[in-house]
């Protein structure tokens, strides 16, 4: 029996994931749709299950930890394979919890077919109240403060969740009065290939079953460690700018300058290399001023730089500036010619937001 496809609705707005729910439903009218609610308040997860004719099922489930990635593994994956495995339906829509991306869903059937073996991922919609869109893109506020259900803890950036799922999606959908910036915005964003439209743009469903999702692309354009061609453009309302090197950062340096380099109205994401933790890979993922750093892996065969795409509108042209400080905080010649590129340091400043330094003893 062949895998049943799966179109998964992401996004902060109710209403928006409701619309894009509610375009897919009409284009796939053989399709059954399971939405999940989170209430982290409650410690709850209230999903519902219906069709054309009709609500199918509620079930409110309690949840040991109240996180959007915690109701992804203990209900949401479950429920796709249950209803992909009865063969009732053409298709599945999944109308996520507010907040919670894509990709979790997406990288555990890629490594693990097995978790849910009767359906495959054809596509990933990210529902923009376009309205917002540059707000919540590229603003300050972080998720506790817009009451979106999730844990008090979540102290991620708007923009840097939302910038995410923008990112990682095969369709971008922003309703309502949406301002050409914020359209020019996404699809700067977004995945080249990837559909950016006002209002849902009503696919037929010979071109939505065979699916919209390019795991491997979308894994290339998300990844922090680009090897990639450039990724530099610009339009009317929007540019984006790589800082690029290949040599590593001066952690004093960063640590002074870093309010500068994430702490603007841009989005921003990539790879770092520090010169007091040579063998690690720095990640760097903010927006609108939040900025979240930490270390992943080791580089291994990747050849060790700092990369980051930064984003942002022609109003706030940060460019000249961005690019004289990250020159600054990189090693000088004088530095390399003394130090060379890997220290061996006990502490470099940078603890709090990256842990100690390991060394091998």
């Amino acid at each position: 029996m062949s895998r049943v496809p799966v179109f998964l609705v992401t996004g902060l707005h109710a209403d928006s994931m409701a619309a894009a729910t509610i375009g897919l439903q009409f284009d796939l009218p053989d399709a059954v749709v399971v939405r999940h609610d989170l209430d982290a308040a409650a410690g709850q997860l209230v999903r519902t299950v219906s069709d054309l004719t009709g609500l199918l099922e509620r079930e409110v489930v309690p949840l040991e930890h109240a996180c959007a990635s915690c109701a992804v593994r203990e209900d949401v994956l479950p429920t796709l394979e249950r209803l992909g495995a009865l063969g009732r339906w053409g298709a599945v829509v999944a109308h996520l919890p507010v907040a919670a991306d894509g990709l979790s869903v997406c990288r555990v059937l890629g490594w693990d077919p097995a978790a849910a073996p009767s359906v495959r991922i054809a596509g990933v919609v990210a529902a923009l109240d376009g309205t917002a869109a540059l707000d919540d893109l590229l603003g300050d506020e972080i998720l506790p403060e817009r009451d979106l259900g999730t844990l008090e803890s979540d102290r991620r950036g708007v923009g840097e969740v939302l910038g995410g799922m923008v990112e990682y999606a095969d369709l971008v959908a922003l309703f309502g009065e949406t301002p050409d910036a914020a359209v020019e915005l996404a699809r700067h964003l977004a995945r080249p290939g990837a559909l950016v439209t006002r209002d849902w743009p009503g696919l037929r469903a010979d071109r939505l079953l065979p699916g919209l999702h390019d795991h491997d692309a979308t894994e290339a354009w998300v990844g922090e460690v680009h090897e990639g061609p450039s990724r530099v453009g610009e339009g009317h309302h929007v540019w984006s700018l790589e800082l690029v090197a290949d040599r590593p950062l001066h952690p004093q340096r960063l640590r002074e300058r870093v309010d500068v380099l994430g702490g603007g109205p841009f989005r921003s994401r990539g790879c770092f290399w520090l010169a007091s933790r040579p063998g690690a890979i720095g990640v760097w993922d903010g927006a609108g001023g939040q900025l979240s750093v930490g270390l992943q892996g080791e580089w291994g065969r990747s050849r060790p730089m700092t990369r980051l795409l930064v984003t942002g509108l022609r109003e706030d042209d940060a460019r000249e500036e961005l690019r004289r400080v990250f020159g600054e905080c990189l090693l000088t010649d004088a530095e390399l010619e003394a130090r060379g590129p890997f220290w061996d340091v006990a502490a470099d400043g940078l603890e709090p937001w990256l842990g100690p330094i390991h060394r091998v003893a």
